[in-house]
């Protein structure tokens, strides 16, 4: 219960420093919106990558592109910007889904590479890096749309509601989506638990 408390508690500081960044970047400040790319990108692309693979930097590229040419037009909070964001990718990653005819998803290090924090390049964070695709990997072998529900809400942080928008779905849908996605995830990993494999292994 703690723990959930401390959830909330990170992600109420996310969306304040965030709030600050969107303000900066909403009133041209370039600045502005290097921080607002810093902070959603990495999150982003674990997103993307469960979707598209390998091809995740070339699809949340356009859609930052996008998120640029219409920065203007966004009116709302730090949660809602992450929705919209979130919207604009997914929007950008099944364009380039129907664009490829549907190509497998092979999950490379492109993840793990773009989070390389400049500071604390140590081997401790790599392996943390590398264990953090494998898990976006767990997830982007559930069904699509279990998959998305754990992801936005899981690694963007998105809340019932905004998930809901972004995949245009009812909100009792996307937790029942959610439920089943980490229920059949618990499932294989105490299957793989019980037979000493490591479902994480780099």
């Amino acid at each position: 219960m703690a723990q959930q408390s401390g959830a909330v508690t990170a992600l109420d500081r996310d969306d304040t420093d965030l709030a600050h960044a969107l303000a900066r970047a909403m009133d041209g400040d370039e600045d502005g919106f290097a921080l607002l790319y810093r902070m959603l990108q990495p999150r982003l692309l674990r997103y993307v990558a469960a979707l598209v693979g390998g091809d995740a930097e070339d699809v949340t590229a356009e859609a930052w592109l996008q998120v640029a040419r219409d920065l203007r037009k966004f009116s709302g909070n730090a949660s809602g910007f992450r929705g919209w964001v979130a919207t604009i990718a997914r929007h950008r990653a099944l364009d380039h889904l129907r664009a490829r005819q549907r190509r497998p998803i092979v999950l490379d290090d492109l993840v793990a590479l773009s989070e390389r924090p400049s500071g604390e390049d140590t081997a401790a964070k790599a392996l943390e890096q590398l264990r953090t695709s494998a898990a976006v990997a767990l997830v982007a072998g559930l069904p699509r749309e279990q998959a998305e529900a754990v992801l936005l809400r899981s690694v963007l942080g998105l809340d019932v509601a905004t998930t809901a928008q972004v995949l245009n779905k009812r909100p009792t849908a996307v937790r029942v989506a959610a439920h089943r996605g980490l229920k059949r995830l618990a499932a294989q990993l105490q299957r793989s638990v019980a037979v000493g494999e490591d479902p994480l292994a780099v």
